[in-house]
């Protein structure tokens, strides 16, 4: 079979400033083609990397011919995607299609429309094999675990229940042969940056574990998880970074360090192979306080940076979100970070109902940090948790899931639409002056400062304007008017 591997382009202009600082390679195609045999050509196409999305698609549809197209999509996406799932359909009407990811697994009756044929919720490379195994022997799927039909045969009662992770073991390595790796950087922070450091290196992806132990009532992880933490086999995670021709690591679970006795054995294995790159990772901040020893032979070989969620400045917000730490966890676990020279990324929510004394309290306290790297998104739940369902009526914009990328508020501001979203960007404007370059006065290569000043510049204007993604009539209305309209 010929199959293709389709990745949207963003439409919203905070997604696409975002790429701008950190455009990652497509690591789950590399999963699903490793899942079916090699028998079968596999084509990847990341329509981000194209200026002209649509007529790159149908390029590529004209020229392959695929009997399969495969779309993943995030909530933000969905309606891109199945404007292209609707084109596959005009232009190649026998060719079949599947959509997966994360919009697809939490919102999967989303994706139950004509113009779409299978729907791949989870963990995707056991039911797309069992799939492309299927339709290889001209057949039509029967009974295959999370993998739902859509029209007639849609299952609504199966649609209801989350998929569950399967056991890591049966996860294969990914191929990563059939995408160019130069396209793919992301900016590397560092804790004690070097003059003329490479600030915008290659950077591959890498899964050594999926799922959580915790019940952030804003994280859809949880609920697919089981609030459980499985990692890879060691050995398995080893190879795969290993194979891994470029330097820089970026790695794509959700809580890198949560198992301890698996972190020091992944850390002894890339030892004993040789492995030298630099890793960046997420953890939590309480996960970095109970485990620093952990952190620190990380270090050794090779941890850069870890990615933090701060979330809120009050206790009173963390507790309510179900978050599981405190301010001060968040203060020391920075503390620990800057002790192992492991650079901080502290990430923070701003909620819809933030007024100007909440901004300031915000602003005034990462002014009052040490240097790190800073980031913000607005409180969005996900679809599917509790959280979304209890805000869900109050939502104030046409079509929720178009502008669920975790930067727009969802539910109606208590500032003018048009001041939030000044004060957001002059929030993102602010911490950018507390970033260990900018601190410290590093000397920079001309093109990548170069680089870096347009890329800031255009996300702070698409923060700026965000409400322009909205109708007009919500641009500048009162919170207080809007709510009794």
């Amino acid at each position: 079979m010929r199959i293709l591997l389709v990745k949207p382009q963003a439409h919203l202009r905070t997604v696409l400033g975002l790429q701008r600082f950190q455009c990652l390679e497509p690591l789950e195609f590399g999963y699903l083609a490793a899942a079916i045999p090699e028998q079968h050509e596999v084509r990847v196409l990341d329509l981000r990397l194209y200026r002209f999305a649509d007529a790159a698609f149908e390029r590529a549809l004209a020229r392959f011919r695929p009997e399969l197209v495969g779309f993943t999509a995030y909530s933000h996406e969905s309606g891109t995607m199945q404007r292209l799932a609707g084109t596959v359909r005009r232009l190649l009407p026998n060719t079949r299609i599947v959509v997966g990811g994360h919009h697809a697994t939490v919102a999967p009756a989303d994706c139950n429309i004509p113009d779409i044929d299978y729907i791949v919720r989870g963990e995707g490379c056991a039911p797309f094999g069992a799939l492309v195994a299927a339709l290889d022997k001209g057949d039509e799927p029967e009974d295959i675990a999370n993998l739902l039909c859509t029209g007639d045969r849609f299952d609504a009662s199966a649609a209801s229940v989350w998929p569950r992770y399967p056991d890591p073991r049966t996860i294969p390595i990914p191929r990563r042969d059939l995408w160019d790796s130069r396209p793919y950087s992301c900016i590397w922070v560092h804790e004690n940056p070097r003059d003329w450091q490479v600030l915008f290196p290659p950077v591959a992806m890498a899964r050594t574990s999926y799922g959580c132990k915790m019940t952030c009532s804003f994280c859809i992880v949880p609920f697919l998880s089981g609030t459980t933490h499985m990692p890879r086999l060691v050995d398995v995670v080893a190879e795969d970074i290993a194979r891994i021709k470029v330097d820089h690591v970026y790695f794509a679970d959700d809580e890198n360090f949560i198992d301890e006795q698996f972190g020091f054995e992944l850390a002894e294995a890339l030892e004993r192979r040789g492995v030298k790159k630099r890793y960046f990772a997420w953890a939590r901040a309480t996960t970095i306080l109970r485990y620093p020893e952990l952190l620190r032979r990380w270090k050794e070989i090779g941890l850069d940076g870890v990615f933090v969620g701060f979330e809120f400045v009050t206790n009173q917000e963390l507790k309510a979100t179900h978050k599981g730490g405190t301010v001060a966890h968040n203060e020391r676990a920075h503390d620990t970070l800057r002790r192992l020279g492991i650079a901080c990324h502290a990430a923070f929510m701003v909620r819809p109902e933030y007024g100007h004394a909440e901004f300031r309290r915000l602003r005034d306290y990462v002014n009052a940090m040490p240097p790190a790297q800073y980031s913000f998104t607005v409180c969005t739940p996900s679809p599917g948790t509790p959280d979304y369902e209890a805000a869900r009526p109050a939502f104030w914009c046409g079509d929720a899931y178009d502008l669920h990328d975790c930067m727009h508020p969802l539910t109606p501001t208590t500032l003018p639409l048009r001041e939030f979203a000044a004060l957001l960007a002059r929030q993102i404007h602010e911490a950018g002056r507390r970033h260990p370059l900018r601190v410290e006065r590093h000397l920079t290569r001309p093109w990548e400062l170069a680089r870096i000043v347009n890329a800031d510049w255009r996300y702070q204007q698409a923060f700026q304007e965000l409400y322009r993604d909205y109708p007009r009539e919500l641009w500048d209305w009162p919170g207080d008017a809007r709510m009794t309209a």
